[in-house]
């Protein structure tokens, strides 16, 4: 299994960014995929779950600015972030849960300036 992380990068506050995850040695269309992000000096929070069938759940900060959203024929989960804030700043991680055990990209670091 491996899951490939990126589009992160530098953007000032209001904008956007659309990150992706690019997945193999899963069964795409049923495996739940999962963003969560860390803070510099802060823990690694739930940002995002899409399901298999493509619903998706939002924690509270972001709701009506993020999106995520799958690519069947790529085997890609994507976070489309808008009106980025200074505290969307961390490194993002995609994750799945296959096979009985956690899977996580490599993080792609998002920085907001103000």
């Amino acid at each position: 299994v491996q899951l490939q992380a990126s589009g992160g990068g530098l953007v000032q506050a209001g904008g956007s960014l659309r990150l992706s995850c690019r997945t193999s040695g899963i069964n795409f269309r049923i495996a739940d995929m999962t963003w969560y992000r860390q803070a510099p000096g802060k823990q690694r929070d739930w940002v995002a779950t899409i399901t298999g069938g493509g619903s998706a759940s939002y924690v509270d900060a972001v709701q009506g600015r993020f999106t995520g959203s799958r690519d069947y024929a790529r085997n890609t989960v994507y976070l489309q972030m808008n009106s980025l804030e200074p505290e969307d700043t961390g490194v993002y991680y995609c994750n799945t849960f296959w096979r009985d055990r956690q899977w996580w990209g490599q993080g792609t670091q998002v920085t907001v300036s103000s």
